[in-house]
């Protein structure tokens, strides 16, 4: 399994390497923090936001974001996808659900900027990483010299 893993990882291209390194890291820091958020406030740690549907989709990423950490780490297509289904709605959610104080404090844009700049950088770099990863799975290994 360690093999492969390295095999896979060792095949992407070098820019491929950096972005899944770049999902990796940010989704690990996602799922700590609402962990921790979690654990200090306990299954109401989103009781600031009125709608329970956005309550129960943090308490969610619980789950989601090292769900996705694992299938990036393993470079799984499925992993890409579902980094950018869990980013659109996690900048969508975090959006809505502070709607209410933008609009009465626009300051508070600068606290959703690194979400919404890491769903950008997530969108973005999702079809290519697809593609990359789609075509380094096809590719045949290479023969070991033999002596």
């Amino acid at each position: 399994m360690r093999s492969e893993l390295r095999e896979r990882w060792g095949g992407q291209p070098v820019w491929a390497r950096w972005v899944l390194a770049v999902y990796v890291i940010g989704f690990l820091e996602g799922a700590c923090a609402h962990v921790l958020d979690l654990a200090r406030d306990g299954i109401h740690a989103y009781a600031a936001f009125p709608q329970v549907p956005l309550q129960v989709f943090f308490v969610g990423l619980v789950i989601l974001d090292p769900l996705v950490v694992v299938l990036v780490v393993l470079v799984r297509r499925e992993g890409i996808w579902l980094a950018s289904a869990v980013m659109v709605a996690d900048v969508f959610a975090n959006w809505w659900g502070n709607r209410h104080w933008l609009q009465d404090d626009p300051a508070n844009l600068v606290r959703l900027s690194p979400v919404t700049l890491f769903g950008v950088f997530v969108v973005a770099f999702a079809h290519p990483l697809c593609w990359t990863i789609a075509g380094t799975a096809g590719r045949p290994r290479a023969a070991l010299p033999t002596a």
